[in-house]
């Protein structure tokens, strides 16, 4: 089975045309971050990114679990939900840049963490580079999920199956049980995403992480039981990405953990880390952190 190919397989609401029109453009001042604007009231934002084919719906009901400090702040990407109309990013940094540009100019990249599950964990990270190299500051945590370590993505991984090769990987994947989409009756919801799904795929399999200083920031990394796409050998490895501190965390429930039996304990454990961001007085949190260790 390929890697990163799990990512299409839960968490995919709404549709994608299945051919974007040819005038179609993405602008880093689009909506990004739909219903969101900078609360005054946050001390924190939660920058969360999708896995490949995701929405922010992953993220709906995440508000009232992560404390009433943080505001938390999806991130649709193009070529999905009401951004149809945009043709989906294949690689990677363009759009880390373009998160980035966006990020900056709605205000939403003062003191801030990043969330990201399995190809979005990857987005986070190089979004956390994006925002260090414009001189806007890292995050005072990066949560990455489902992902092994970013020297680890490249190599093909399903962007140039056919049609139904993708379909059977998907469905042996279990991710279309809720779609009802064993039958390829033309115009099923699976065809009409098909564009973001191997846009998605092919950014996975284009990117090549380029050498840099890692980052200031801790790094808790989240794997789950049975994951075959994100092996815990390889996620231990995102302690070479941070001078601060790398946290592990193990929970069950597969690659898609966090839709399942794991969640509950994901939110907990974000909790327990944010809260430990909270800034005294409103005051910005640290970018860094004295090491720790993972218990």
């Amino acid at each position: 089975m390929s890697t990163l190919a799990a990512d299409v397989s839960a968490g995919m609401s709404g549709t994608v045309p299945t051919r974007p029109p040819a005038s179609a453009v993405h602008h880093p001042s689009g909506p990004w971050f739909p219903g969101v604007s900078a609360d005054a009231g946050a001390s924190l934002r939660l920058i969360c990114f999708p896995h490949a084919g995701g929405t922010p719906s992953l993220y709906r009901d995440w508000q009232p679990h992560v404390g009433d400090h943080v505001q938390v702040v999806p991130v649709l990407l193009p070529g999905r939900g009401f951004r149809l109309g945009e043709r989906p990013h294949s690689e990677m940094r363009p759009l880390a840049a373009d998160i980035a540009s966006a990020l900056m100019e709605q205000g939403l990249a003062d003191a801030y963490a990043l969330f990201g599950h399995s190809m979005g964990a990857l987005l986070a990270y190089e979004v956390a580079c994006e925002l260090r190299s414009r001189g806007a500051g890292e995050p005072v945590h990066l949560f990455v999920s489902g992902s092994r370590a970013p020297h680890f993505y490249g190599g093909r991984i399903g962007a140039d199956l056919t049609d139904d090769a993708l379909l059977r990987m998907v469905q042996d994947l279990g991710g279309l049980s809720g779609l009802g989409a064993g039958a390829r009756a033309g115009g099923t919801a699976f065809e009409r995403r098909l564009p973001v799904l191997r846009a998605d795929l092919a950014a996975c399999e284009t990117y090549r992480w380029a050498p840099r200083r890692p980052l200031g920031c801790p790094v808790t990394a989240f794997s789950a039981a049975g994951d075959a796409i994100a092996p815990s050998p390889q996620v231990d490895e995102w302690r070479e990405y941070t001078y601060g501190s790398t946290l592990r965390r193990h929970l069950p429930g597969g690659h898609f953990y966090l839709s399942g039996p794991g969640r509950s304990r994901l939110l907990r454990e974000l909790r327990g880390e944010l809260d430990r961001h909270r800034p005294e007085r409103g005051a910005r949190a640290p970018a860094d952190e004295s090491r720790r260790t993972s218990a």
